[in-house]
C-alpha cells in the first residue's frame, strides 16, 4: 500500500487518527474500495483496539481512520511504547490488500 498513499497517524486522548492520503484519483477510488474500517479493524485488532471509523476526504484525496481505544488510556497514561499512536500510520502501510488492476490505464514508475 505504500505506493499508493502516505500516512499521518496520531493521538486524541485514548483515540487514534490516522489519515491515509492517496498518490492521484486513480488510487483513491482503489482505497475507497479496498481500504475499509473493517479491514483496519481486522488488521490492528491484535492490538486491542476498539470501533475504527472511516471518513472520506474526496477533495484532497484521503482517508481518515479514527480507532476508539486504540491507545490504552492516551500519552499521559499509557504504559505503551507508541502511547501516541505515531507508528500506527505505517504499520497501515504494511496491511496486504488486492493488487490494483489499473487495465493499462495507469503507468508503471520504475
Amino acid at each position: 500500500m505504500g505506493d499508493l498513499a502516505h500516512t499521518r497517524s496520531g493521538d486524541k486522548g485514548d483515540r487514534a487518527n490516522i489519515g491515509v492520503v492517496a498518490e492521484d484519483a486513480a488510487c483513491y477510488a482503489w482505497l475507497q474500495t479496498h481500504l475499509t474500517a473493517a479491514a483496519v479493524a481486522k488488521f490492528l485488532g491484535p492490538m486491542g483496539i476498539g470501533e475504527v471509523r472511516r471518513y472520506e476526504l474526496p477533495k484532497i484525496l484521503a482517508l481518515n481512520f479514527v480507532i476508539e481505544r486504540a491507545l490504552a488510556g492516551g500519552a499521559s497514561r499509557s504504559l505503551r511504547i507508541d502511547s501516541q499512536g505515531k507508528a500506527l500510520g505505517a504499520a497501515l502501510l504494511e496491511l496486504r490488500l488486492p493488487a490494483p488492476d489499473w487495465g493499462g490505464t495507469k503507468s508503471e514508475e520504475p
